[in-house]
């Protein structure tokens, strides 16, 4: 087992975190208000300063399940806890999130296109991205895992 799994597993997720939430943001722009109000400038910012916050709250929520529920061989071990609690995390801080810049902050907006969960007023796509973009990253991260190592020495 190459003790390098755990570095090449963060990294493969961090790309896809990257990508995918730069695609995503560009994509459910159009759910807020300032597509409609925004200049072309404006919302790329908006999208791009986005997708570093979603870098950021990925890496850290990652972070925090490892140094919790992480095992030295992960991800080969104790992959699903690590998986989960990282899209836990995600989640709990995106309803916070959105919760703060949407009623407290007033920092943005959802168009009356936006589907919300009624309890709690968070944009379904917002939730949708922490579910969707995690587990497309860690299906990667498992998919690789289980490949045998093409770098092993045969022994015969």
């Amino acid at each position: 087992m190459p003790s390098d799994d755990w570095l090449s597993a963060i990294r493969r997720y961090l790309v896809v975190i990257a990508l995918g939430n730069l695609g995503w943001e560009f994509a459910h722009m159009p759910l807020y208000t300032l597509w409609q109000t925004g200049t072309a400038a404006e919302i790329v910012f908006a999208a791009v300063h986005c997708t570093g916050g979603d870098i950021l709250i990925a890496t850290m929520s990652l972070m925090l399940a490892l140094l919790i529920g992480g095992r030295p061989a992960w991800p080969r071990e104790g992959f699903l806890p690590v998986a989960a609690m990282t899209v836990i995390l995600g989640l709990g801080y995106t309803v916070f999130s959105e919760w703060l810049n949407i009623e407290i902050r007033r920092s943005w907006s959802y168009s009356d296109l936006m589907p919300t969960l009624p309890w709690l007023g968070t944009g379904l796509t917002p939730l949708a991205q922490w579910l969707v973009i995690p587990g497309l990253g860690f299906w990667l991260i498992q998919r690789s895992a289980r490949r045998p190592c093409q770098n092993a020495e045969v022994r015969g």
